[in-house]
Parts: structure tokens; C-alpha cells; sequence
């Protein structure tokens, strides 16, 4: 079953729900099923939090060194600079993931701007 296997108008919703949102999901489902049963530092969590970290991490990355888009036509040095500065802020201001998202966005914007 490809995109393109069918000819009808209603196809491309039916892959992309069954492709996008039965497949990921399903698992989101699973996850509070199970998770209020196991205690927080069970192998089975600790492995769970290490691929979805490992997932992030590639979603990133890519971002980063193989953009698409608009971000494809920035420097690489400064989606890197954004991210190390960002990261840093996390760090610094509490571990906050807000602080860290708002300082990568406003450094690279003022990069971008400064460029």
C-alpha cells in the first residue's frame, strides 16, 4: 500500500489517518494504559524514555544538518549556534524547556537578522 495505490479522493485521508494517526497513537494509548502501572524507574519505562529521547534527538538533527524549506536556506552555523545557545539557557535559567525553546528562537532570529 503506497500513497498513490488508489485512484479515489478519500484515499489520501484514509493512509494518513491509518499512516499517521492510528500509528502513533495506538502507542500514546497503550502508554497510559500501561504507565500508571509501573513504577518510574522500571526497565521497561526507563527503555520507552531512552527511545523517545533517541526520536527527539533525530528529529533534531535533522532539523539541523538537513533542513527543508525556508531553514534550508540559513547557514548551518547558525541553526547549531541557536541550538547550543538554546540548550544553554535550559541549562543556566532552571531547565525550563520554555526558556530554552524562546532563547534558541530569539538567537536565531537575531542572527538571521545580523547576517
Amino acid at each position: 500500500m503506497t500513497f498513490s495505490s488508489y485512484d479515489a479522493w478519500w484515499w489520501p485521508f484514509a493512509f494518513i489517518l491509518a499512516g499517521g494517526w492510528l500509528a502513533t497513537d495506538s502507542w500514546r494509548y497503550l502508554g497510559v494504559v500501561f504507565g500508571g502501572r509501573m513504577a518510574e524507574d522500571s526497565e521497561w519505562l526507563v527503555l520507552v524514555r531512552a527511545v523517545a529521547t533517541a526520536l527527539v534527538a533525530g528529529v533534531v538533527g535533522n532539523l539541523i544538518f538537513f533542513p527543508t524549506g525556508a531553514l534550508a536556506t540559513t547557514p548551518v552555523w547558525i541553526r547549531v549556534a541557536a541550538v547550543a545557545g538554546g540548550f544553554a539557557a535550559y541549562l543556566a535559567l532552571g531547565r525550563k524547556i520554555i526558556v530554552g525553546i524562546v532563547a534558541a528562537e530569539a538567537l536565531f532570529a537575531a542572527l538571521l537578522l545580523a547576517l
